[in-house]
């Protein structure tokens, strides 16, 4: 597993990057696992370990700590399509 260093921001690997893009698209945890065919728990688990490394409290503010801290936009990287019919 490849991990991505960020600009001094913590390493993220390329599953974690497509985490933080689908939390971006407004996916739940059964969605996020639906889309990567991983389980929803797995999921929370990613997420646990985002808010960790981005230090925040809630979930929701990933995609934001993301942005701040790398200055991209989680949504413009492409690397986890939805699936039909799941955020739009």
């Amino acid at each position: 597993m490849r991990s991505t260093p960020i600009d001094g921001s913590p390493a993220l690997t390329e599953r974690q990057l497509q985490v933080v893009e689908l939390i971006a698209r407004g996916l739940s945890n059964e969605e996020v696992g639906l889309a990567l065919g991983i389980s929803p728990r797995t999921a929370k688990a990613h997420c646990d370990v985002l808010r960790q490394k981005l230090g925040v409290p809630r979930r929701r503010q990933i995609p934001a700590a993301f942005r701040m801290l790398t200055g991209e936009d989680p949504l413009s990287r492409g690397l986890a399509p939805a699936p039909a019919g799941v955020g739009g």
